[in-house]
């Protein structure tokens, strides 16, 4: 495989996106990892510390994952940082130091989320999006912000938007489109859709809530399950029909649940778990003898791949034999984690 850039880039449209096989799936990440290792000094430097011989990695289940927290500290990327970069970046308390994530062509993380959504939810011209998340001018660097700016301007629909401070307002779009029966989907963080539930109880049976996590220092901290019921209690919802979008400012992929809290990824993108134990073990390794396997959640995300496709994050999680997953909490060690539009612009 080529290392320049142009040819990763049509390598990915030519593969990547076009739903790989379980078996197309390891080859294409044995050989981005290759080529990360090659072109990505961080990445390059910690595989080496590990003390790992790159010849004997023959399984997916064999590549080393970087710990998401080199995204604080490093610059984690192939090559050298261009001019014309595009660079996400998460929220941060005061004691936090924040994500930063330098992406050398953004139309690769367009392409993501757009065929992702579409996969999941179809063509995004037949919804009316609605958005409790801070607008991008207030949050450009936000990459949650950033794919729901880009798939509000995709709708053409004039009253999809923004509507972080103005409840309202939305309050009235989601009444007029209920009587209309438009098909509507709400996506925002949960602290503020928790506040929408509680100040504006409504039936909603035509609209899609999807919470994409956050409540980082807003108030209590709650778990998925109960979040969810109290979004249906007051949207007179079944409470396993509330969506969930599973993605993070280090990655350019997304995972979604259309309920109960179980992820599916998205064709190019993979969780693995790894042992708790030992972060350098992956559990199984791809031998099921159980239904399901626990333990901290390893991403695969090929689209990655002018950074780093293999991450090691801080969730913990439940995988199932078909891919699905759930996330379960976080490790006890890391900071808690909350949507990157979390806190005020820094």
């Amino acid at each position: 495989m080529e290392k320049d850039l142009v040819n990763i880039e049509k390598f990915i449209e030519g593969a990547i996106f076009q739903k790989p096989t379980e078996a197309e799936f390891e080859k294409l990440a044995l050989e981005i990892f290759r080529y990360q290792f090659q072109n990505n000094k961080v990445y390059q430097e910690y595989v080496k510390a590990l003390g790992i011989d790159i010849s004997k990695i023959k399984a997916l289940s064999a590549i080393p994952f970087l710990p998401i927290s080199f995204f604080k500290s490093h610059k984690v990327i192939c090559g050298e940082v261009k001019k014309n970069k595009t660079i996400f970046q998460s929220s941060s308390t005061t004691s936090d130091i924040p994500s930063k994530h330098i992406v050398e062509d953004v139309e690769i993380y367009k392409t993501s989320f757009r065929k992702g959504f579409e996969l999941f939810y179809g063509d995004i011209n037949e919804y009316c999006l609605l958005a409790l998340l801070p607008s991008y001018l207030e949050r450009g660097n936000s990459s949650l912000v950033y794919m729901v700016n880009d798939l509000i301007k995709d709708s053409q629909n004039p009253d999809s938007g923004f509507y972080m401070d103005n409840y309202e307002e939305l309050v009235a779009k989601l009444k007029e489109n209920e009587v209309k029966g438009k098909k509507t989907l709400l996506i925002g963080v949960t602290y503020a859709l928790l506040k929408l539930a509680e100040g504006y109880p409504m039936d909603l049976k035509n609209t899609i809530i999807m919470e994409t996590g956050g409540m980082k220092g807003r108030r209590e901290e709650l778990t998925r399950t109960e979040v969810h019921k109290k979004l249906a209690d007051s949207f007179q919802l079944m409470a396993d029909s509330i969506h969930s979008e599973y993605g993070m400012t280090e990655l350019l992929s997304q995972a979604y649940s259309k309920g109960k809290g179980v992820f599916q990824c998205v064709p190019w993108m993979k969780v693995l778990v790894r042992d708790i134990y030992d972060p350098f073990s992956i559990v199984g390794s791809g031998q099921w003898s159980v239904v399901s396997q626990s333990g901290a959640i390893n991403i695969v995300d090929l689209a990655n791949i002018n950074s780093c496709s293999f991450i090691a994050t801080d969730d913990l999680g439940v995988l199932y034999q078909n891919g699905d997953f759930e996330v379960a909490g976080r490790l006890d060690s890391s900071d808690i984690r909350g949507c990157n539009i979390m806190a005020s612009e820094l």
